[in-house]
C-alpha cells in the first residue's frame, strides 16, 4: 500500500503462536529464553566455595555478628564483614514442605525446605534437605551440607541430608 509514493511499513507475520487454555480471563502458554549476564560481585567467594564443597558466612570486624547469608556489612552496626567457614554440620532450626515449586523444582515436589542453624552463628541459611520423608522431619534434627559435584555456581549447589 502506497500513500503519496510511501510505502507503509508491515510487521512480518510468523507462524509460531502459544497454547490457549482460556478465553476469559486469557491464559496462554508460550516458549520464553533469554540469555541473561550476572555478577556475583562480593558475593563471589561464596559461590566460588560451594565449588569447592566449602560453606562461608560472613563476620562482623567490628562487633562480631555472624552471618550464615554472606553479606558485605554487618546488619547490626553497619561495618565491613570479613569471609568465615561454617561448619558442615548443622541443625534444622525449622522447616516447611513445599507442594508447588519453579522450574528448578517442580520435578522434586513435594521437597522440604530447612532453616539450617549453627551454635554461635546470629542468622540462618535457606536450604533444601534431600532424602528425608517429610513426616520425618523435626526441629533440631542433625543434618550435614553436601554439595552438587558439578557446581553450577547456584544457591542450589548446596543442599543438606541426615547425617
Amino acid at each position: 500500500m502506497t500513500q503519496a509514493g510511501k510505502t507503509t511499513p508491515k510487521l512480518e507475520e510468523v507462524e509460531q503462536g502459544c497454547v490457549l487454555y482460556n478465553l476469559d480471563p486469557i491464559i496462554m502458554k508460550y516458549h520464553y529464553e533469554v540469555d541473561y549476564i550476572h555478577s556475583y560481585a562480593q558475593d563471589s567467594p561464596f559461590f566460588a566455595g560451594l565449588s569447592k564443597g566449602q560453606l562461608m558466612g560472613s563476620k562482623c570486624t567490628k562487633c562480631g555478628s555472624t552471618f550464615a547469608t554472606p553479606r558485605s556489612h554487618c546488619m547490626n552496626c553497619g561495618e565491613p564483614t570479613e569471609w568465615m567457614d561454617l561448619p558442615l554440620e548443622a541443625k534444622v532450626h525449622t522447616y516447611t514442605t513445599c507442594y508447588f515449586g519453579g522450574e528448578e523444582f517442580l520435578a522434586e515436589t513435594p521437597f522440604t525446605l530447612i532453616l539450617v542453624e549453627w551454635p554461635g552463628v546470629d542468622t540462618f541459611f535457606l536450604s533444601r534437605l534431600i532424602g528425608v520423608a517429610p513426616e520425618d522431619v523435626y526441629i533440631g534434627m542433625p543434618v550435614k551440607a553436601k554439595f552438587r559435584r558439578l557446581s553450577q555456581f547456584k544457591p542450589t549447589d548446596v543442599y543438606f541430608v541426615t547425617e
